[in-house]
């Protein structure tokens, strides 16, 4: 029970990562409040900071404060740096960047009267690999890295620890309709499999562990950190079979 008596708010915690993560965290001995779009969860819309704040304020209240909270609303983007107009620029940055801003700003205080304050924000091998056709979403989440960091000196001597987990391809729902919207999607599903040194996708619950790892004082020395989870992806060169 790493998790024990801590209390958690997920974002995006509907489906996919974040349910995962949310389900681990109480099964963990953690209360667990999940902010969505989608219920279950606190309805909250990330791209709206009075919706954010009135979400934060809302779980805190159910939980009596914060201890962590994971900054895990996102979405997805394909194409080149050509494919995708301003519009889908901005509205991509809206969730994934400037969500996690306005989250994190609006749970500060919170955390800031904690005795075990952590944040995890999900990031992805896109900020440390160049993968083809994902130029806007690449550009996302190499911000969340940066973001991770800065945050994690800004407030380490608040006792508020800021760490990262870097999924490598994921089999959520947003990979199932990627793969359904392909030519082949057999095939697809086979190259992406192929793409991790692994050979198969990663879990949602592998990447919860990771996650709430991170989140639980068996990571109390540990803060400025992006852990990856991806197969190998990142640092691994195999040669041919």
């Amino acid at each position: 029970m790493t998790m024990n008596g801590l209390r958690a708010v997920v974002t995006g915690g509907a489906s996919g990562i974040g349910l995962a993560t949310a389900t681990l965290f109480q099964e963990q001995g953690a209360q667990v409040v999940s902010l969505d779009l989608n219920p279950p969860a606190i309805k909250v819309d990330v791209t709206d900071d009075a919706s954010v704040r009135d979400g934060i304020a809302e779980a805190a209240e159910v939980l009596g404060g914060i201890d962590v909270l994971v900054n895990n609303a996102g979405i997805g983007a394909q194409g080149t740096v050509e494919d995708n107009d301003d519009a889908e620029w901005r509205r991509v940055f809206e969730v994934n960047v400037f969500g996690m801003v306005r989250v994190a700003r609006a749970a500060l205080p919170y955390l800031r009267r904690s005795r075990h304050a952590a944040i995890v924000n999900t990031c992805s091998i896109a900020a440390t690999a160049g993968l083809p056709n994902r130029a806007l979403y690449s550009a996302t989440k190499g911000a969340v890295l940066s973001l991770t960091l800065a945050m994690a000196a800004d407030h380490v001597r608040e006792g508020i620890r800021v760490n990262c987990v870097n999924p490598g391809t994921v089999d959520t729902p947003w990979v199932g309709r990627l793969l359904d919207a392909a030519p082949d999607p057999g095939a697809e599903r086979t190259a992406l499999e192929a793409r991790q040194p692994t050979g198969r996708l990663v879990t949602a619950q592998e990447v919860a562990a990771a996650i709430a790892y991170l989140a639980s004082p068996l990571a109390s020395a540990t803060t400025g950190t992006a852990l990856a989870v991806d197969g190998g992806m990142a640092g691994l060169r195999l040669r041919p079979l």
